[in-house]
């Protein structure tokens, strides 16, 4: 028993070994690419996990309130040495500081094993640019003009140098509190030598503008990104390594409105003009007909939002209709250009001179650095009566014919508008009931036409003699033939109807219902089983003193009238026919 005994402990002992050195194998730890930086730089942070390949990215959110995250890669590894397997985990996490001064990193739990707490040093920015001609990396800002009026354009220019191979980046856009900013054109990129060096240059523009008066400060404009120094494949994973540059701030001067600038709207622009499409000076027009007239206003240097809405004053003897007003705005690289533009329908109310008043815009020539005014002149219109005014007889003299009796009084002139509609309006309802009456008699004698045509027939069908060809029938239904029937009755019938073809049109085409049914009897006769010859030289006889005058039709209604006028009533005019 001693023996097993031993051996069991020896076996025990082995096992709690084994998994002693297996939990052993686990080990993380944590290590910065540097322990001191300058504010606006960027710094990674690594952690890595050996011999626990399912452990998870561990949490970094505690960072969040010191650093900007700016992004995080992971790799793997396994080798394997003499029979013996390691693996790696690693995860790279780029930061930047959110303040300077000593920053502490706590431990991070990875899978079942902690990191060692940390701490970075952050100095503040340095002096000037964080980069520098020399550099591998650095921005630059220029201004113009650093002391603008308020509103006025600012353009700002900033150049990204870099010599060094750019993985990405973010180059930030300008901003400041009170300063509008907008972003001018496309970014150019072109080479170029700096202090013996080559670089590679993005190129950006802006247009600005103070919103107040007094002393304004861009703050810097950082560049943060990921650069791949030549020779270096080991950093990042050979990802690259983080990388940045800031400008230096800028400080503009901005003045207040000057005192003679006037009581109108500030526009302080480099270029700024007016003008007017549509009528000509001296133009001619008549009364009701709408004048169209077109104006434009731009300015280089301003937004269209800064400009004023174009407006009319009020036109004596014209009525004013504005339409609605387009705008845009549009750059050339280095300035804005904002443009607006508005038509108005000027609609004369009298006869003679109408005058349209001059149109002016206030502005501040910025380049010469004066008050200026666009203006367009006031133009005067000859107005004529409306179209189709009726103009009145010039009154005769009196002095003409002393012997004469004494003149009536000079009719007025008609030379308003509404007094030509009205005489339009009278002879247009006038034709209207010329046209109207026409109808209705033409109508009235369709009808009375059609009427007399119908009682003529009547009477003709009372007073003629049976027709030529009915002793045929008469024949045939003596003998009680009814195929001779059936052809004579035909023969007869197509004498008044020579559209007919067989009997089944006849008996159908026939206004006698007695008629009808006895044609109906025929064809079952002709083309059915026979009743027997007593019975066919009955329907023979029947058939011969009902056609003893001919087959009965309905009137046929008169020819189409060659008029071009329709009937007035013509559902009314079927009902009395």
């Amino acid at each position: 028993m001693s023996a097993l005994a031993s051996r069991l402990a020896a076996a025990f002992g082995v096992a709690a070994l084994w998994i002693c050195g297996t939990a052993a194998a686990a080990d993380a730890r944590a290590w910065l690419d540097r322990n001191s930086m300058h504010l606006g730089e960027t710094v990674t942070l690594n952690v890595e996990i050996a011999g626990d390949t399912g452990a998870g990215q561990p949490d970094l959110s505690a960072l969040r309130d010191d650093f900007e995250m700016l992004g995080t890669q992971s790799s793997s590894s396994v080798n394997i040495v003499n029979g013996q397997t390691s693996s790696k985990l690693l995860w790279a996490v780029g930061l930047q500081p959110k303040h300077a001064g000593k920053i502490a990193i706590p431990s991070f739990a990875v899978g079942n094993a902690h990191t060692e707490p940390l701490a970075l040093d952050v100095l503040p920015a340095a002096s000037g640019a964080v980069g520098k001609s020399g550099d591998d990396l650095f921005v630059q800002v220029e201004a113009t003009p650093r002391s603008p009026y308020v509103q006025q354009e600012v353009r700002l220019t900033v150049k990204l140098y870099y010599a060094l191979s750019l993985i990405d980046g973010n180059l930030e856009d300008p901003k400041a509190s009170g300063l509008v900013v907008r972003k001018l054109g496309q970014d150019s990129n072109y080479v170029g030598d700096v202090d013996g060096r080559r670089y590679r240059i993005v190129e950006r523009h802006y247009a600005a503008s103070a919103e107040n008066s007094g002393t304004l400060e861009i703050p810097p404009i950082v560049f943060r990104g990921r650069g791949l120094d030549p020779g270096d494949m080991n950093s990042f994973f050979s990802r690259g390594r983080g990388v940045s540059a800031q400008s230096e701030p800028i400080a503009l001067d901005v003045r207040a409105r000057p005192p003679g600038s006037g009581p109108d709207m500030w526009l302080p622009a480099q270029s700024l003009t007016l003008t007017a499409e549509g009528i000509a000076d001296a133009a001619t027009g008549h009364v009701g007909e709408p004048l169209t007239l077109t104006l434009r206003l731009k300015a280089q240097g301003l937004a269209f939002e800064q400009l004023p809405e174009l407006k009319l004053p009020k036109i004596d003897g014209a009525q004013v209709y504005p339409d609605k007003e387009t705008t845009q705005n549009r750059d050339d690289g280095s300035w804005i250009y904002g443009q607006r533009e508005r038509k108005f329908a000027i609609v004369p109310t009298q006869a003679g001179a109408l005058s349209l008043p001059a149109v002016s815009v206030a502005w501040w020539d910025t380049a010469q650095n004066r008050a200026q005014v666009a203006e367009i002149a006031a133009q005067t219109i000859n107005v004529l009566p409306a179209l189709g005014a009726i103009a009145a007889e010039p009154a005769s003299s009196a002095a003409a014919t002393p012997a004469a009796a004494p003149a009536a009084p000079a009719a007025a002139p008609i030379g308003s508008s509404s007094d030509a509609d009205l005489r339009r309006w009278r002879l247009l309802a006038a034709a209207g009931f010329g046209l109207w009456l026409l109808t209705l008699g033409v109508a009235l004698w369709l009808w009375r036409r059609r009427g007399a045509a119908e009682r003529a027939a009547v009477a003709l069908n009372a007073v003629q003699p049976p027709a030529a060809g009915t002793h045929e029938l008469r024949s045939a239904c003596a003998r009680g033939d009814l195929k001779a029937v059936a052809r004579a009755l035909l023969r007869r019938a197509q004498r008044d109807r020579p559209a007919l073809r067989n009997l089944g049109e006849l008996a159908r085409a026939v206004s006698d219902p007695a008629q009808a049914a006895l044609v109906g009897e025929l064809e079952r006769a002709r083309y059915g089983t026979s009743l027997g010859a007593e019975s066919d030289a009955a329907l023979a006889r029947r058939i011969g003193e009902a056609f003893a005058r001919g087959p009965t039709f309905a009137p046929v209604a008169p020819a189409a009238s060659n008029t071009v006028l329709p009937a007035l009533y013509p559902f009314e005019l079927g009902k009395r026919a």
